[in-house]
């Protein structure tokens, strides 16, 4: 039941010396300020590193060829060998976790490679299926991807990134039918591609040209051989956890010895995303541990303050004890002024973090571009529920000490030490 006169009392217990009472309520509303503007920064920095990768096919893997540094059946160690189109058909079949698998030729980036017109321009020419499309998705802005038909009857066509529409066409018009001449040789456009993701695998996609792999290896006399191969894996199933197994597999294709650590070579984006994990919550921990540090001394604090109110209140807490009060009403008098003076401090912090979070939240997405790497620096709100009930449970112990003290003044020694 409410006792107004207890919490009254309580009021005027706090108020009694207002300097006293506001340097201790500072630390613990400067602690909780703290841990909530950090938080939110940790959580600013995530959302800006994220937004960059966000839509990459976080379970995916990509393998290379390397030169042999074991002798093998026969075969000299420096043996340099190639990936080839049916090493995806052997692993499609050997590896039913796989999801997604294309093969990626780089045409390198040579001067002024590309030409329309009087325009020309040098950009990266890459190889692919349409299955890469969903490894590392892209954003159409005209036309369409390349599809299966493109592939099995080699035709010359081509999509194009934004900044090369940008550059040969000066962004007027739709680009789709026309031809671009690449390495001297003619390719109709089908699609102009803008990338999801801000990871970029040989180059930047804005400024990349694709082509149906087999067209490439065709018109760049290649033959099967592909420069690497990339795949994704069922959600289910891990892409570290099959990594050694299609290593050997590629080996013991190509007659390379099982223990040559070095003639698979793999690029395992699922423990760069699983770094990417592990670092923010090193962060997440970090900002807890001084938030809350920066918190317990603002506690002790208050914690130091009611030992000096009972110190004060020894003649008052004596006769009360004289008249019959409980030792649970003595308790709960000191630890409801530690409670409230805590949360007092703290419940301001709380929404003054809050809000200076909103305002620089607002200022950054006024002037955010997609280059930026901090982004909605806010606290979700089961970290706010969290820092309320720390901040609860801190201003109870804080007034343990305190309240334990008060319960061992006896009344005469009160009235003698008056």
């Amino acid at each position: 039941m409410f006792d107004i006169d207890r919490w009254q009392e309580i009021w005027i217990t706090i108020t009694r010396n207002k300097m006293r009472s506001v340097l201790t309520a500072f630390g613990v509303f400067w602690g909780i300020f703290m841990l909530v503007v950090m938080s939110g920064a940790g959580y600013g920095l995530q959302n800006g590193v994220l937004a960059g990768v966000e839509g990459f096919a976080e379970n995916s893997a990509y393998f290379f060829s390397n030169v042999t540094t074991e002798a093998y059946k026969g075969f000299r160690k420096g043996r340099y060998w190639n990936l080839r189109n049916n090493d995806m058909d052997m692993l499609a079949a050997q590896v039913p976790e796989i999801k997604y698998i294309s093969p990626i030729l780089f045409g390198g980036r040579s001067d002024n490679n590309t030409v329309r017109g009087d325009k020309y321009g040098t950009y990266y020419i890459k190889g692919l299926n349409p299955m890469y499309n969903f490894i590392e998705p892209q954003s159409m802005i005209y036309g369409r991807y390349l599809n299966e038909v493109d592939i099995r009857d080699k035709r010359k066509v081509c999509v194009i990134g934004k900044k090369v529409y940008d550059e040969m066409f000066q962004g007027t018009g739709n680009p789709l039918g026309h031809l671009l001449k690449i390495n001297g040789i003619y390719y109709q456009i089908i699609g102009v591609n803008e990338p999801v993701t801000e990871i970029n695998i040989g180059g930047n996609s804005n400024e990349s040209i694709i082509l149906p792999y087999t067209v490439m290896q065709q018109t760049y006399n290649r033959g099967d051989i592909v420069d690497c191969i990339a795949l994704t894996l069922y959600d289910e199933a891990r892409v570290s956890d099959y990594e050694d197994q299609i290593k050997n597999l590629l080996k013991a294709r190509h007659s390379i010895s099982p223990t040559d650590p070095m003639a698979v070579q793999s690029m395992n984006v699922e423990k760069q995303f699983r770094m990417f994990s592990m670092l923010f919550l090193g962060i997440s921990a970090l900002i807890w541990i001084v938030g809350l540090g920066t918190l317990l001394a603002g506690v002790v604090g208050v914690s130091n303050i009611m030992m000096v109110t009972v110190r004060e209140r020894t003649k008052e807490i004596g006769i009360r004890r004289a008249l019959g009060a409980k030792p649970k009403t003595i308790l709960t008098q000191i630890m409801s002024e530690s409670l409230v003076l805590t949360a007092l401090a703290g419940f301001f912090g709380l929404a003054f973090g809050v809000g200076i979070l909103s305002m620089v939240d607002n200022v950054l997405s006024a002037n955010m571009s997609k280059d930026t790497f901090f982004q909605h620096p806010q606290i979700p709100f089961y970290i706010a529920v969290i820092a309320a009930f720390v901040l609860l449970i801190c201003g109870l112990l804080a007034g343990v000490i305190p309240a334990w003290r008060a319960l061992q003044i006896k009344a005469i020694d009160a009235i003698r030490e008056e």
